[in-house]
This record gives structure tokens, C-alpha cells and sequence, in this order.
């Protein structure tokens, strides 16, 4: 098989195909033939060098797969020909930029019929990341008011539609260009972010889903109603920052991404229901990445970016 891997950090030009042995399934594994592959702002990082997840090189990137369970170890989940996506193994290397990956059975679920491989393969990271802020965290229900930060990217467009789901009231930021594509997500207020200064154009707001970071995090503090909760997808490790939530009443959370299959087929559900789609904003082949990274490498991406095979 082929897999892309790298032997030195650096540019989009570091990704380097090379053929590898096929994985072995472990015990409670199974062996999936990968249709498409969904790439994420970290996995740039991670390539670029700035962000020491995966240890020494040289290393294979990547997590969010679909594609078709050819075998499978000790396991009764799936059957060969089962469709399958997920996020196997994450934090852990899931090697998942390859034509064969061996993944626990665990980490998956069955592919949906109206969602594509291509569709399927963005979801995952993008949709546990907004689930588990809104749901598993902030406990977001029916009248929450809530502000989702970077709503026209990945995780953003993701977020909104599930808050939508759970009955709140979504205002979100986004770039004037991406008001159209927000509203169609679901947003019921858009915030131009290069024109308005956000916190002078909403409040008492119960829960922020933050996927900017930076002071975006800091002044999200003025628009929060007393005790309401942030919730942050890139700003978890800052200690200062939760002590200063704390010591005005409110709550920080980071969200530490994982595996969940529970969430997933709550994903799968809103997915069935029509309330929720993931937009792909451009698909590569497998021979283009370094392409696709560099998409990634100049942001403000609308959606997702996804690899086919």
C-alpha cells in the first residue's frame, strides 16, 4: 500500500509518498481500505513542527477516515464490506494519510447512505470537537443562547448546526464573505468580525464555543452572562485564563477531542434527520497533499478540506 509520511518538519513539500506493508488488525481491530481522508488545521501543525504531538520522525499524519472494513480481529462490530468513518486512536499517530488502516472497532461506525465517503471522512474531528463542547460540556438546551467563534470554519459550521439541533439561539462570528454560508447552517445572527468588534454587538450569551483562541478568549468574557461557560477548542492548557473565568463566576472548558462512539452515532442521527451536513470546501487525490496543506497552511478555510483515494 501506499501511505505519506515525512522524514524531516518543514513546508507541504515535506509530505513524501512511499509504498509500506499493509497493517496487521490487533485484537478488536479491523482493517479499513480508506475512500478519503479529512484533513485539519493541526495536522499542519504537526508537520510544520509547531505543535510536538506524534514524537520523532519520521511519522505518518492524520485521523478522520471513511472507507470499507475489509477484516476485522476478535471483534463483533463490522463485517468485511461494512462502510465505515471515525477518528481512530486520537491523540495517538492513527496513520491515517494511507490506502490501509488498522483501527479499533470501537472508533468507528457505519457510514450513513446519505452521507459520501468524501462527506464522511470531514466529519469527525469537526464533529466530536463541537459535540462534545455543546453537548458533553456546556450541556447546551433548548433557549440557550450561544456564540460560536469561527463559524464558517471547520468545527464552526459543525457547531452551529448541532447548537441549532439542541434548540438554541446561535449568533456566530464569521468574515463578511461567509454570511451567507453561516446562515445557511443555521446562525440566527452573524457578526462581521473585520467590521464589528463583537463584544459591543451581543451579550448575555450562556455559553461561547471558541475555535480562534488568541484574545478572542479573553474578551469573550464581557459578552458571557453571570455564571455562563466558555468552552475553547485551541486555548485549553492556559492557566491564567481559567483562573480568570473562575474568579468572575463563570466556567472555562477546553475540549480534549477523543474517540467516542456515542457521540459519533449522535452525529450520525442529526446526519439522518437532514439537521446537520458537513461542507467540503475542496477534495484532493491522495497524490496531491501537499496541495491540500497548503490550503491549509493559508486558513480561513470554508469547511473542510479532504484527501480521496
Amino acid at each position: 500500500m501506499r501511505i505519506i509520511t515525512q522524514q524531516e518538519l518543514g513546508g507541504p513539500e515535506v509530505l513524501t509518498i512511499v509504498d509500506a506493508p499493509e497493517p496487521r488488525p490487533l485484537p478488536t481491530e479491523v482493517l479499513v481500505r480508506v475512500k478519503a481522508i479529512g484533513l485539519n488545521p493541526l495536522e499542519a501543525l504537526l508537520r510544520a513542527g509547531e505543535f510536538p504531538l506524534l514524537g520523532k520522525l519520521p511519522f505518518v499524519l492524520g485521523w478522520d477516515i471513511s472507507g470499507v472494513v475489509e477484516e476485522g480481529s476478535l471483534t463483533y462490530r463490522f463485517r468485511p464490506g461494512d462502510e465505515v468513518f471515525g477518528m481512530p486512536l486520537f491523540p495517538r499517530a492513527a496513520n491515517a494519510y494511507a490506502e490501509v488502516v488498522s483501527a479499533p472497532a470501537l472508533h468507528l461506525v457505519r457510514k450513513p447512505t446519505s452521507l459520501s465517503h468524501v462527506e464522511a471522512a470531514a466529519l469527525p474531528v469537526v464533529g466530536l470537537t463541537a459535540w462534545q463542547g455543546l453537548v458533553d460540556l456546556a450541556g447546551v438546551s433548548e433557549g440557550d443562547r450561544v456564540l460560536v467563534h469561527g463559524g464558517g470554519g471547520g468545527i464552526g459550521h459543525v457547531a452551529i448546526q448541532i447548537a441549532k439541533a439542541l434548540g438554541a439561539h446561535v449568533t456566530t462570528t464569521a468574515g463578511g464573505g461567509k454570511r451567507k454560508f453561516v446562515e445557511d447552517c443555521g446562525a440566527d445572527e452573524v457578526i462581521d468580525y473585520t467590521a464589528v468588534d463583537f463584544t459591543e454587538a451581543v451579550g448575555d450569551i450562556d455559553v461561547v464555543l471558541d475555535t480562534i483562541g488568541g484574545d478572542t478568549v479573553e474578551r469573550s468574557l464581557d459578552v458571557l452572562r453571570p455564571g455562563g461557560h466558555l468552552v475553547t477548542a485551541v486555548a485549553e492548557g492556559d492557566p491564567k485564563l481559567v483562573a480568570r473565568y473562575e474568579a468572575a463566576g463563570m466556567r472555562f472548558s477546553g475540549i480534549a477531542v477523543d474517540p467516542d462512539p456515542v457521540a459519533l452515532r449522535g452525529l450520525v442521527e442529526l446526519v439522518e434527520q437532514g439537521r446537520l451536513r458537513v461542507h467540503v470546501q475542496e477534495t484532493f487525490p491522495f497524490e496531491r497533499v501537499a496541495d491540500a496543506h497548503r490550503l491549509l497552511d493559508a486558513g480561513h478555510l470554508q469547511g473542510k478540506v479532504v484527501l480521496t483515494i
